[in-house]
């Protein structure tokens, strides 16, 4: 009798200290367990990887976990222009990526296959896509450019107040400080809203990736923080002003390295029709102007 006593009282005890150990606030898919507590998320059915839930988590690490759940059918979540013509944006999407131990990208992505490719400190790519024999160096993004729409709504917004709001918004939510929001434009006829966060080139905190993945899941798909309910929104003058679409622009420290090979089929189709049209006028006048020498 005593025997199964201990054993019960142990059991409780075991939930109690359970149920102490409290949620991951930056990471919803995260598991928190042990003594002390741990937060950990999973990147296979056997690796866990060890997160620290006062932070924003690694972009690579979410990534990883994200393309995990994805296999498993598990739920993942879905002015303006250029801001130098260095500036490109993430055309490939979702993959599986490598990461350093920090959360960190690895240079060189390859997602698993015999096709690699270069990728800046946002984990997106630069360079074209080559054997695993490609060269790549660790490249900074050193600048984000935001294009945000917000929903149609009643009250047109005061420019500089909006800047104010939105430095708010990055700060509460992202943990970003107010220096690095370089410049704030608005243009009220297209709710179109284009934020600059830059920091010093040679700069490695802080990583500008981590704010805009969340903020990409916040506004297009569904947040990661583990108070999903709560979207991201900009107070200006005490009214929320909600996000409806989001685009995001790199700019690295060095620019990157595509050539034609990133051109769709169809633009480069169309450049090779125009060349042999010009050819073809060419010849033709060539041969005028011998029949004209002729005669």
């Amino acid at each position: 009798m005593m025997k199964v006593l201990i054993g019960l009282f142990v059991v409780v005890l075991v939930d109690v200290v359970a149920s102490q150990c409290p949620n991951c606030d930056t990471m919803k898919w995260a598991k928190c367990d042990g003594t002390p507590c741990q937060c950990n998320l999973q990147f296979s059915p056997s690796y866990w990887q060890k997160i620290d839930c006062t932070k924003l988590i690694p972009k690579c690490f979410l990534m990883k976990a994200e393309m995990y759940r994805a296999r498993k059918n598990m739920s993942t979540r879905s002015i303006g222009g250029k801001p130098v013509e260095s500036a490109f944006v993430d055309n490939d999407g979702f993959y599986d990526p490598e990461c350093e131990s920090n959360g960190k990208f690895k240079a060189i992505q390859c997602n698993g296959t015999e096709v690699c490719w270069c990728v800046n400190s946002a984990g997106v790519r630069r360079s074209d896509k080559r054997d695993k024999n490609i060269k790549c160096d660790p490249v900074e993004t050193y600048w984000v450019r935001l294009e945000l729409k917000h929903k149609d709504g009643p009250v047109a917004l005061d420019a500089t107040k909006l800047k104010i709001g939105i430095e708010n918004a990055l700060l509460e939510r992202y943990k970003l400080d107010k220096k690095f929001v370089s410049e704030v434009q608005y243009d009220k006829d297209g709710r179109l809203i284009v934020v600059d966060v830059k920091k010093e080139k040679g700069e490695r905190v802080p990583d500008l990736s981590l704010m805009t993945y969340y903020m990409e899941k916040d506004i297009k798909i569904t947040p990661l923080f583990y108070d999903d309910r709560k979207p991201f929104e900009v107070s200006v003058e005490g009214t929320k002003v909600s996000m409806e679409n989001i685009l995001v622009y790199y700019v690295d420290e060095v620019a990157p390295t595509f050539t034609m090979q990133k051109l769709t089929g169809g633009i480069i189709a169309v450049i090779v029709v125009v060349s042999l049209i010009v050819i073809a006028g060419l010849m033709v006048l060539f041969f005028l102007a011998r029949r004209l020498k002729a005669q």
